[in-house]
């Protein structure tokens, strides 16, 4: 299988230079100090429990503002940004019901990370780079005792 144009690209960067990486989104994102109503927005104004804290989300109530962060980094030098989607994955959003949200979640926080490296990358004339982040879940994965008693049926151990 032929490797993608832009994976070349990163490939002969890493060659050429140690590339910089974006920082911690998470701590960007708590300078907002958002309230339940902002990570909820109109979309998820009735949702049956509470959200504040699912930074994931952000990508979908607050895009602007994710996009905001990750141009910052970009315009600080940052060659790679990271998808805002550390806690994307069922498992994590099973704590706000939020599950069945995950696919759109990884998609659109995808797309807005693209979306603005390649704005900057037009602006700037250097080329940028999107990697997926991927997060420790809030479940221990093993196969120890406690996880069959875990709060959460769905992913006990049968």
């Amino acid at each position: 299988m032929p490797t993608p144009p832009r994976a070349q690209a990163f490939a002969a960067l890493l060659e050429q230079r140690i590339v910089i990486f974006d920082g911690a989104m998470g701590t960007m994102i708590q300078r907002h100090r958002f309230s339940e109503a902002q990570f909820r927005a109109e979309r998820f104004k009735e949702w049956r429990s509470d959200v504040r804290g699912n930074n994931d989300l952000l990508s979908l109530t607050q895009p602007k503002i994710i996009a905001d962060i990750h141009r910052a980094y970009l315009d600080a030098g940052a060659d790679v940004i990271s998808t805002n989607t550390f806690n994307s994955t069922a498992v994590s959003q099973a704590d706000y019901g939020m599950q069945s949200l995950v696919g759109e979640l990884n998609l659109e926080a995808a797309r807005l990370a693209r979306q603005v490296a390649d704005e900057v990358g037009a602006a700037s004339g250097v080329q940028r780079f999107v990697a997926g982040a991927l997060g420790p879940t809030n479940r221990t994965a093993s196969l120890s005792a406690g996880c069959q008693r875990s709060r959460f049926p769905q992913y006990q151990l049968r």
